[in-house]
């Protein structure tokens, strides 16, 4: 049984803590350097239904996307919600790692993951690590369909391969324009609409689109189609890919580690009801 020192080098080898944005919060938020690790889940978010999921499958290594911790603070108090979360994994001796923009930049990582759900092949990063002499690190993926493909199909696939949620999948742009170059990023990715536009693709799939970016975007003569997903879903795909990473240096290492990936669904949104309010012109300007 490898020690939680052991196990975290291996997570830092797999996502540097060095490709993490300045203003992140990665690595080890709580556990035992010298506790032993057999079970290890992995989940987008540090939530106390997840952290509840780690003690309930008796999970000694919980791995999250998201940080508990983006900011500063200055108490873990359990009348907190963070701070219930780690009264939480500490009293159940289960420790927290943290890959977040780490994860988004390495190779492979969350870009890649999402990419692979949707049964794009990867032509190369959205925006490239200048520090990657290889050329594959970076931000967002530039991808090709195993076919062309119109928006509307695109959107109905993206539906159907990422993971339910209230919002489902929206998208901008003409459903029957054809689709032959697809940019992607997991998570925000509104400010990756220049990087977008340079890459020459046909649409972008992330999530988080907000109403001027996505509609300022949209005006621009040859913009690509916009469909936005919700974060949570454009992200879950790469736990799968990292317990798979985790589950090959377990085998190399002779380890026996068991991976787990959370099944719990952490997106904040709950319900989604279509419009049917049709809006209509009237003297007085108000909608019918």
């Amino acid at each position: 049984m490898p020690r939680l020192s052991e196990v975290l080098t291996a997570l830092d080898a797999l996502w540097p803590r060095s490709l993490a944005e300045q203003w992140d919060a990665v690595g080890t938020v709580c556990g035992d350097p010298d506790a032993g690790i057999s079970r290890v889940l992995f989940a987008v978010d540090p939530v106390q239904e997840v952290a509840d999921e780690a003690i309930r499958t008796g999970a000694d290594l919980l791995v999250t996307h998201h940080p508990l911790y983006l900011r500063g603070t200055t108490t873990v108090a359990a009348d907190t919600f963070k701070g219930r979360v780690v009264h939480s994994l500490i009293k159940n001796d289960v420790a927290l790692h943290v890959a977040h923009t780490n994860a988004d930049r390495a190779d492979p990582g969350v870009s890649d993951a999402l990419a692979g759900a949707l049964g794009l092949r990867v032509v190369g990063p959205l925006v490239p690590d200048p520090e990657d002499p290889h050329g594959r690190r970076g931000l967002g993926r530039i991808c090709e369909p195993a076919h062309p493909m119109t928006l509307a199909e695109f959107t109905a696939l993206a539906a159907e391969r990422l993971p339910a949620t209230a919002q489902g999948i929206r998208a901008t742009g003409d459903p029957g324009a054809p689709l032959t170059r697809i940019a992607v990023s997991g998570g925000s990715g509104d400010s990756l609409f220049d990087d977008v536009r340079a890459a020459g693709v046909d649409a972008f799939l992330t999530a988080d689109l907000r109403h001027h970016p996505a509609s300022e975007a949209a005006q621009r003569p040859g913009a690509p189609a916009l469909i936005d997903a919700a974060h949570w879903a454009t992200e879950w795909p790469w736990c799968e890919l990292a317990a798979t990473q985790l589950d090959a240096v377990s085998e190399r290492h002779g380890w026996g580690l068991r991976t787990f990936v959370s099944a719990t669904v952490t997106d904040p949104w709950t319900a989604h009801a279509a419009s049917v309010l049709s809006v209509t012109h009237e003297s007085s300007g108000a909608p019918n």
